[in-house]
């Protein structure tokens, strides 16, 4: 899984709108969008606000790791 899908499925199992993500991190609707659908990435900044957000690791974010912390083999 990517760091798009991973982002769309923290907001939406969070119940939350693409504009509540972007309003929360300082960021624009576009811009969650277009990582979301994997045409932009997330700057490190945006991917730390990110992940303190939704409070997983970066690690999780980028998908090194599972939500319990643990390595994910690829």
């Amino acid at each position: 899984m990517d760091i798009g899908q991973r982002i769309k499925d923290l907001r939406k199992e969070n119940r939350l709108t693409q504009r509540q993500v972007a309003t929360a991190t300082g960021y624009k609707q576009a811009s969650v969008g277009e990582w979301e659908t994997g045409r932009k990435l997330p700057s490190i900044d945006a991917l730390s606000k990110l992940a303190d957000f939704f409070d997983v690791s970066a690690d999780y974010l980028l998908g090194r790791v599972d939500l319990a912390g643990k390595p994910i083999e690829h």
